[in-house]
């Protein structure tokens, strides 16, 4: 049978106890409509709260994998999330260990990924000043991240209001120099500072000085700087 729920904690334990005993059971987000017939599982808290107890007692450590897990872009990310905590539940305890199961080497796949990407972004993201003195940043990541780099970035510029606009789900998170929360934002203007435009033009120019063409190593730069993180780089406008 297929469950279709929402993309949320919730969402997933809500759909893990529904499924429960379905050896063929696979988890889609609410907002696919697949060939088949299916049930579309509404998020209970109480009964989701009951299920994340029981699976902290069983390995704490796997909630926040879990969480990681449905940041997770990748296409099935909610099923590999639900196999692994079915995997937890039927051996009771943790198994992050096994890699040797495709369940478990999937999922920590998957969180790599993620971890990795954060780890990328952390440098990728390149703020521009805004008329106000706020800065703002457009990002798109792979993953939904965007608020794990806000709370990065909140300790490093705390007393800097700040925008980081995740373009491709359309929201952002924002931190007013004491706060920090996330709010939907489909598109944004932004009117630059007087000093912005000479900022990025050193910036460009740095980034000129420093490349040696006869040395020029594409493949490894592409490696480390993937073109698909290009579009919002200062350097690369």
């Amino acid at each position: 049978m297929i469950y279709l729920t929402e993309e949320t904690r919730d969402g997933v334990l809500t759909a893990f106890l529904a499924a429960w005993g379905d050896e063929e059971a696979v988890l889609l987000p609410k907002d696919e409509r697949p060939l088949g017939p299916c049930v579309e599982v509404v998020p209970d808290p109480q009964k989701a709260q009951k299920a994340l107890c029981r699976f902290q007692e069983l390995d704490g450590g796997c909630v926040r994998e879990i969480d990681r897990l449905l940041r997770c872009g990748d296409e099935g990310h909610l099923q590999t999330a639900f196999r692994y905590l079915l995997l937890i539940a039927k051996r009771g305890g943790p198994v992050r260990g096994m890699l040797s199961h495709p369940d478990v080497l999937k999922a920590e796949q998957a969180l790599r990924r993620v971890a990795h990407e954060i780890d990328r972004m952390k440098g990728f993201v390149r703020f521009r000043e805004s008329a106000s003195g706020a800065l703002y940043a457009p990002l798109s990541p792979d993953n939904d991240i965007v608020d794990l780099l806000a709370r990065h970035f909140a300790k490093r510029l705390p007393e800097s209001p700040f925008v980081l606009h995740d373009v491709k789900r359309k929201k952002a998170a924002v931190w007013d120099g004491e706060h920090l929360f996330l709010a939907p934002l489909v598109q944004a203007e932004v009117m630059l500072s007087a000093d912005e435009e000479g900022w990025q033009k050193l910036w460009k120019t740095y980034f000129s000085a420093v490349n040696i063409p006869s040395r020029e190593r594409i493949k490894q730069q592409n490696g480390y700087l993937p073109k698909r993180y290009r579009k919002f780089m200062t350097e690369f406008e």
